[in-house]
């Protein structure tokens, strides 16, 4: 084991080997014979047929997964840089190799109303569909999957070290996982089977018919809202606001549990009008029970001469948000606020205590409130 993370440190930065090590550590130090015992490979690829794709012409394929429609020619990639016309077939080369496997707190995704206390096993491929300027994993965000160290781990190994290591749930995450949606949507129906969770964190750019069928066998989802300004994710996303918009509403409509994601970048979206406008939004369209992180932003990627968000202004949005009737509001990124935690929306009493990732006092009895019965929205059992 020591052997293979010498190499891996070897062939990859600091920071991309503090997450492709912890894998490593994940899944390297399981018994050889074990169904989860995996080694990385350099630019490890098997193509699997893509769903979600039409023939417009001879050799040009448009790609229907998401807002994008790439037209994609013969030999050519879509924005994604993971699906790749072949003789006017069209194929996904993010498929059952992913980059980065570990197991994480479901509190990390985050999700704070799903399995408190539980890990989750967690995978992600190389690529996305938006180009954020400041994405914290842009090194396999905005790679070719040849290019980065990948793990040979197909649906029905994912669900087989998910069991081996007791993880009630799979977490789809890190980059955009719908761009590596069939090995999501095979992966997912196993555990469905298995009788494991399937959870996602996504940016929602994907089109309605895709993401229906996905819904059937999704169970949570943490949205990132970047923005309630189209013009923000124009600018510093690469994408619409619209389609997000629309995916949220799909999810809801779907039974899909929901938590929402605001990383507040200051000067950017941090302006209290936009905020409002977002959060009557989601009152009124998700509903006022919807659990919603302001999130604190810090330099990284192409925004690395910007600042953190003071906490003034993760303190201010949360303001907003509970002025215009949202119930659940959290600050994330800033360990040890007392808005990490959870309080009963109808007696205002403490139900989770969190700082950080870890859990305090837990005073919540199926699903309700154990100081006055209220039920707290929420996925708060295991499957069976």
């Amino acid at each position: 084991m020591t052997a293979s993370l010498n190499w891996l440190e070897q062939q990859c930065s600091r920071r991309a080997f503090l997450q492709c090590g912890a894998c490593a550590l994940a899944l390297l130090a399981l018994p050889p014979d074990s169904a989860s015992a995996q080694e990385l490979r350099s630019g490890f690829v098997q193509p699997h047929p893509a769903l979600f794709y039409q023939t417009i012409a001879k050799g040009l394929v448009e790609c229907r997964l998401c807002p994008r429609k790439c037209e994609v020619q013969d030999g050519e990639r879509g924005d994604c840089l993971v699906r790749e016309n072949r003789g006017g077939k069209y194929f996904t080369l993010a498929y059952g190799n992913p980059c980065a496997v570990h197991l994480d707190p479901i509190e990390k995704k985050p999700f704070f109303h799903v399995l408190p206390g539980t890990l989750s096993f967690s995978i992600a491929t190389a690529g996305c569909n938006l180009h954020c300027k400041f994405c914290q994993n842009w090194e396999i965000s905005q790679a070719k999957p040849e290019k980065t160290y990948n793990f040979d781990l197909p649906p029905e190994k994912v669900v087989a070290a998910a069991q081996e290591r007791k993880c009630p749930s799979i977490a789809y995450t890190y980059v955009e996982p719908l761009i590596f949606y069939e090995y999501m949507l095979d992966t997912a129906r196993l555990a469905k089977k298995a009788g494991l969770l399937n959870t996602c964190h996504s940016a929602g750019y994907i089109n309605t018919e895709p993401l229906q069928k996905l819904a059937e066998v999704l169970d949570a989802a943490c949205i990132d809202l970047k923005s309630f300004d189209p013009q923000f994710y124009r600018d510093l996303v690469g994408g619409e606001l619209a389609p997000v918009l629309r995916a949220l509403q799909t999810l809801r409509q779907k039974g899909v549990f929901l938590e929402i994601v605001n990383l507040v970048i200051p000067k950017f979206n941090d302006q209290p009008e936009t905020l409002a406008k977002m959060c009557a939004w989601i009152k009124d369209e998700l509903g006022p029970l919807t659990p919603v992180h302001f999130s604190r932003f810090y330099p990284l990627y192409k925004m690395q001469n910007h600042y953190p968000t003071p906490v003034s202004a993760l303190e201010q949005a949360r303001e907003i948000a509970l002025k215009a009737g949202l119930k659940y509001v959290y600050i994330g990124n800033l360990p040890g606020n007392q808005a990490e935690s959870t309080f009963c929306h109808q007696c205002g009493k403490l139900v989770i205590q969190r700082t950080g990732y870890r859990l305090g006092e837990m005073h919540l009895k199926d699903g309700a409130c154990a100081h006055c019965g209220t039920k707290i929205p929420g996925i708060w059992k295991q499957k069976v």
